[in-house]
């Protein structure tokens, strides 16, 4: 049986083909997602926080498609830093600075992978895919939100 990703399973599991960049894919899925973030409204957590949760769900079932096709999380499938970075930019003042500071902390703790995010990057399939940049997510969220408090 050979495997199948749609069209649309591959522009969303590689985030729209950056995923397909040879170099820092995952900084360029980021990109991605920032771009959409910019979109006027869509820094409202009532759009973008059910807009990750779905995109993470769908994120597995795509994420799994993408490693029996290239292999143990790769490279070509970025849905995960779209979703991470969409939660590290909840609850943010939608500005230059704070864009910049959750994307800079949010790229350090993806590829540092601070526990638990790098035991859950060991599971197999969209979920291991997923599960890493969430938690990872989380962490800048909560690093954003403390800053955000004694800067305000």
């Amino acid at each position: 049986m050979v495997l199948k990703i749609n069209l649309i399973e591959k522009i969303v599991g590689s985030a729209f083909y950056t995923g397909y960049i040879p170099v820092a894919s995952g900084t360029f899925g980021s990109m991605a997602a920032i771009v959409i973030y910019l979109i006027p409204g869509f820094e409202n957590p009532l759009i973008m926080g059910p807009a990750s949760i779905l995109l993470f769900f769908w994120g597995i079932n795509i994420g799994t498609k993408f490693e029996k096709l290239y292999g143990k999380d790769p490279s070509e499938c970025t849905v995960d830093e779209i979703v991470g970075t969409w939660i590290s930019l909840l609850f943010i003042p939608k500005s230059i600075i704070f864009v910049t500071i959750a994307f800079i902390v949010w790229r350090v703790l993806d590829i540092v992978k601070i526990y638990p995010a790098n035991a859950a990057e060991r599971l197999k399939g969209g979920l291991g895919i997923m599960l890493d940049d969430v938690i990872s997510g989380i962490y800048t969220l909560i690093l954003m939100q403390v800053l955000l408090y004694f800067v305000q």
